[in-house]
């Protein structure tokens, strides 16, 4: 017994041994690496810009002169949300020329983010007159102006089957309901940039110009929506065209005048089902919402279908985590081809060879771009002014703004005289 246990403890002890020898083997080796690696020299971290960017920055990238940059400032649905404005969508066009189309409630903010100056903000073309569609219109306006937009702002729009229902009509009484908003401005601001020019056509014309300047074609063709008076666009230039239907239902006119686009954009409305479970609708409401005044997802891929073009653009629902899967798997019953399912900041880059789908990054903190017009300043004999029973209600610091004056003409060299009140308090 005693033999054993010894024959047992040397046994252990070479295993113990053998164990050491690879034990010092590999972390001696080991020891070694880490010795060899800490005296090589250290590789610098990366700090030149990536060779290929997966965002849009506004203002950073140039537009080629065969180029056309399109934005989507508004997609939702009549309800405008923070993630996602109503309708609205952005052309610019590498000879300079920038084109609104449809102005929906909350897309004036995405369109300021794109540092754009509103000089070039001066053409509107509206589809039809639901406030999803020109809810914003007045913030482009008078917005416009005050950023120094120093022309007209141009609006084309259709007709109606009354005069009523037209859109010189809508823009005659948006100029009445701001009447307090103007006369408020005449001689603070210079108001050249107030006016508005209305160009009205009939909304029953088929692929009819109503725009035709420095080589762009935008044409007309009746839509079915609501009821008489909506209508989509193509615009044609340079080689490239897009197509944007506004709201309406799949039509004939639309099949055969936006065959073969290079962005085609067409509203692709929430389900009957996604209308029921999320917006609470009544099953025939949402069936007929969905399907009748709207076109539904799967009608959209059978349009889609039909006039084939490059890059298909779904819009007009709430992009989200849950409703996207069923939104595009509903298209894709009806549609294999190139599909982008737009949500606001969204930006196409079309050429002739490529279309590139991309989001912009958004500066939350921008401010009107620096105009590229000289800001003309104010008529005073313009001014309204105020009654006596208003004006005797001041409380002049009259020191105080002799300061701010004085401070503020010797900062910018200037000798803008100080205004003096009569106060008696």
């Amino acid at each position: 017994m005693k033999k054993n246990i010894t024959l047992y403890s040397i046994a252990i002890a070479l295993g113990i041994f053998a164990a050491g020898l690879l034990f010092g083997a590999h972390f001696g080796a080991g020891s070694i690496e880490v010795a060899e690696a800490e005296s090589a020299p250290a590789k610098a971290s990366p700090v030149k810009p990536l060779a290929v960017q997966d965002m849009y920055a506004p203002g950073t990238e140039a537009l080629k002169p065969d180029e056309m940059r399109v934005f989507a400032c508004g997609t939702g649905m009549p309800n405008a949300r923070p993630k996602q404005a109503a309708a609205c969508f952005l052309v610019e066009l590498g000879n300079g020329d920038k084109f609104i189309f449809d102005a929906g409630l909350g897309s004036a903010e995405r369109i300021s983010a794109l540092k754009i100056p509103y000089d070039y903000l001066d053409k509107v073309f509206l589809g039809h007159l639901h406030v999803d569609h020109i809810g914003d219109l007045d913030a482009i306006w008078i917005g416009g102006s005050i950023a120094n937009r120093q022309r007209p702002l141009r609006v084309w729009g259709p007709s109606g089957a009354k005069k009523k229902y037209g859109t010189k009509y809508m823009i005659d009484k948006l100029r009445e309901t701001y009447t307090w908003d103007l006369g408020s401005r005449q001689g603070n601001v210079n108001t050249k940039g107030l006016q508005i020019e209305v160009h009205e056509f009939d909304y029953k014309a088929v692929n009819a110009v109503i725009y035709q300047e420095n080589g762009v074609t935008i044409r007309t063709l009746p839509a079915i929506h609501g009821i008489d008076g909506s209508v989509s666009f193509t615009l044609e230039w340079n080689g490239l065209k897009f197509v944007f239907s506004s709201d309406t239902y799949p039509n004939n006119w639309w099949l055969k005048h936006a065959k073969g686009a290079d962005l085609a954009i067409h509203e692709c409305f929430a389900t009957p089902d996604i209308l029921t479970t999320k917006q609470k609708f009544p099953v025939g409401d949402s069936l007929n919402v969905g399907t009748q005044v709207h076109t539904s997802p799967a009608m959209f891929g059978k349009v889609m279908s039909d006039i084939k073009p490059r890059m298909a653009v779904g819009y007009h629902f709430f992009n989200d985590f849950d409703t996207l899967p069923q939104m595009t798997a509903e298209v894709r019953k009806t549609y294999d081809g190139p599909l982008s399912m737009a949500v606001d900041y969204m930006v196409w880059n079309v050429t002739k060879d490529d279309i590139r789908v991309r989001m912009t990054l958004v500066d939350e903190d921008v401010w009107p771009q620096p105009s590229i017009t000289e800001k003309l300043p104010a008529n005073p004999k313009e001014r309204i002014g105020f009654s006596t029973y208003i004006s005797d209600g001041r409380h002049v610091y009259q020191q105080v703004i002799q300061d701010i004056y004085t401070e503020t003409n010797e900062r910018f060299g200037t000798k803008v005289p100080t205004p003096t009140f009569d106060d008696k308090k």
